[in-house]
């Protein structure tokens, strides 16, 4: 139990140093981008998006080129390697002095990311035995969803009262303790020493990973075009005052935490009835909020929704890959991040382009209605293409 709480706690930092941008957009656009700022905050905010298309890029670059090159390495000794990275690349955040230098930092913060949960989830799933790894993915998913409840709250609480960068050095200081707990606690898990880089690689040509890579990316990217401007969401939109931020970035991290562990129990008992739902879930609750969000209230409940709608899918889609992956595992676990980040990219960009242009901050729950939706055609375009295979190998 240990090992695991060791390994949430480094996923705790990461769920922090990922979604605590989001809640802090008009601060950070404010401290660096000042002259855009007062020609229009709208501009400076969807400008400031970036920091996390740059975060979730590293993830994509990082995750299947990390992992699939320490597949043959002792997978304790690896996670303390990320862990100690991950504090080094948060700690430049905190240091960087201009939005390009910060920029660099959130690129280079996102590499060790899908690594860091791909072969975690791993160690889990051999920790918990056969018959749960949904459950051992979602375990270690907790800190991430727990950060959402406790650290992303506190961290923009923290954020907007002395500053953004702040909210960098408390999660510097949470992966050095990640990094100790892990290389006292995280017993020797042996790696492959035949796999190598150009081994893993060969996933890709497995045509059914596209098809769980692209669910993740197009559908999980509904997510990530509410939450990265959520912030503006309940003060412009909702006419709330800015410390109801915090009190929302609560409500969607409870519904996240929530949804996780649901999320793992129903995909051990039926995975693909779950990734179907939860897809279906969150286009409707992201329409709902589309169309309620001028309540702050309404805001609330179905942040709250989103949070759980989501977070059933991200244990869900991870086993998928696992599943059809063959016995490229390392890889496959990972590669669940890229795909989730190309999401959070996907979202943030399409959510600025709306913004940028005009239709308002209630523009990015739209995209997110669309994206949840072109998630739900490829989901059901892979189990259609899985069963017409198996009717060929049957007959």
């Amino acid at each position: 139990m240990w090992a695991l709480l060791s390994l949430a706690v480094g996923s705790f930092g990461i769920g922090m140093t990922e979604f605590v941008v989001m809640g802090l957009l008009p601060n950070i656009a404010a401290d660096l981008l000042p002259s855009a700022w007062a020609a229009s905050s709208e501009d400076a905010i969807a400008q400031t998006g970036w920091l996390i298309t740059l975060y979730a890029l590293g993830v994509v670059i990082g995750a299947p080129t990390i992992a699939g090159a320490v597949a043959k390495y002792p997978r304790h000794r690896v996670m303390i390697g990320l862990a100690l990275a991950l504090t080094v690349f948060n700690a430049l955040t905190f240091l960087a002095p201009t939005f390009e230098w910060v920029a660099i930092s959130r690129l280079l913060a996102g590499l060790p990311h899908g690594a860091y949960f791909g072969i975690g989830a791993l160690v889990a799933a051999e920790v918990l035995g056969p018959g749960q790894r949904a459950k051992g993915v979602s375990f270690v998913l907790t800190g991430l969803t727990v950060a959402n409840v406790v650290g992303v709250p506190l961290g923009t609480y923290l954020g907007q009262q002395v500053g953004w960068r702040a909210a960098f050095m408390v999660v510097a200081g949470i992966f050095a303790a990640a990094t100790i707990l892990i290389a006292f606690f995280v017993p020797e898990h042996p790696g492959d020493p035949e796999r190598t880089l150009r081994a893993e690689l060969k996933v890709f040509r497995i045509g059914q990973v596209w098809l769980a890579l692209g669910v993740g990316a197009i559908g999980f990217g509904g997510f990530f075009a509410v939450y990265s401007y959520l912030a503006p969401m309940v003060t412009e939109v909702a006419g709330s005052p800015e410390w109801v931020v915090p009190i929302i970035l609560v409500l969607m991290g409870l519904g996240m935490t929530i949804g996780n562990l649901v999320g793992g129990h129903l995909a051990d008992v039926d995975l693909k009835r779950t990734l179907v739902g939860g897809l279906i879930g969150l286009a409707v609750v992201l329409a709902l909020l589309a169309l309620t969000s001028h309540w702050i209230w309404a805001l609330g409940l179905f942040v709250f929704l989103t949070g759980f709608a989501s977070s059933v899918l991200s244990p869900t889609i991870q086993t998928r890959l696992m599943d059809v992956a063959q016995d490229n595992q390392s890889i496959a676990a990972a590669l669940n991040h890229s795909a989730l980040n190309i999401g959070n990219s996907l979202g943030a960009l399409l959510g600025g382009v709306v913004i940028a242009m005009g239709l308002g901050f209630v523009a990015p729950a739209w995209v997110g209605v669309a994206l949840a939706l072109g998630g739900l055609g490829i989901a059901l375009a892979s189990l259609a293409a899985e069963r017409a295979r198996g009717l060929v190998l049957s007959n």
